[in-house]
């Protein structure tokens, strides 16, 4: 499903360049529950960017569903990210002037679902994360578990294969941060294919299988 080979990533900052990712090779099959593991700077979120295609290689090879996504155009790309990736942020990225419900239909808009067929599927994607009563609420008016559950809601809308998770847990409580696993992983048991980011090693140890970056290198 993934398949990444020899990626390099290197980002000019200042007189310095960075080598954020060295040599990548990495395969995730359909389904499955990665967590990915490592110390601040180690290359973890821009390896995720590289898989959601919000960021691409300086080089190496990029298999998605056995195509090349590497040699796109940009609306190619919005177009496979779309149809395939969900992400899910560390500070949400919600809309603040849109209620709940208008966050996460946004994704429908922009795929041109007519209205209908959009309200529904909210309707249905707010139950799913036990929000419904607050659909019309705008985020100031959430807390922070509520605020990753319409983030979830909203990555999952156009129900992509691949669910990306980014410090997930990041800005909440332990409480909520649970919470928060706990329906990642019930997407996780139905298929979806999960990768979360995590510094957090008691998150990190519940995935099936558990990868740590150091310095940009996958270590064994």
């Amino acid at each position: 499903m993934i398949q990444l080979s020899n990626i390099h990533r290197y980002f000019q900052v200042g007189e310095q360049t960075v080598h954020a990712l060295n040599g990548v090779d990495l395969s995730v099959e359909r389904g499955e529950y990665v967590s990915v593991m490592g110390p601040s700077g180690s290359g973890k979120s821009t390896l995720l960017n590289i898989i959601a295609l919000l960021d691409q290689p300086s080089s190496g090879g990029y298999i998605l569903n056995g195509h090349d996504v590497t040699r796109q155009t940009d609306d190619e790309l919005a177009k496979i990210r779309r149809d395939n990736i969900g992400f899910v942020f560390q500070f949400f990225h919600l809309i603040p002037r849109l209620t709940a419900a208008e966050n996460i239909e946004m994704p429908m808009i922009l795929a041109g679902i007519d209205s209908k067929q959009r309200k529904e599927k909210v309707r249905q994607s707010l139950i799913s994360v036990n929000l419904l009563d607050r659909a019309e609420h705008k985020p100031n008016q959430l807390s922070g578990g509520q605020l990753q559950r319409i983030a979830i809601a909203r990555a999952m809308i156009m129900q992509p294969a691949i669910l990306l998770a980014d410090e997930p847990t990041g800005n909440l409580d332990s409480k909520s941060g649970l919470e928060i696993i706990d329906l990642l992983e019930a997407l996780n048991r139905q298929g979806v294919t999960l990768m979360i980011i995590t510094h957090d090693n008691n998150i990190g140890e519940r995935a099936k299988r558990r990868i740590k970056i150091v310095d940009g290198i996958i270590a064994d």
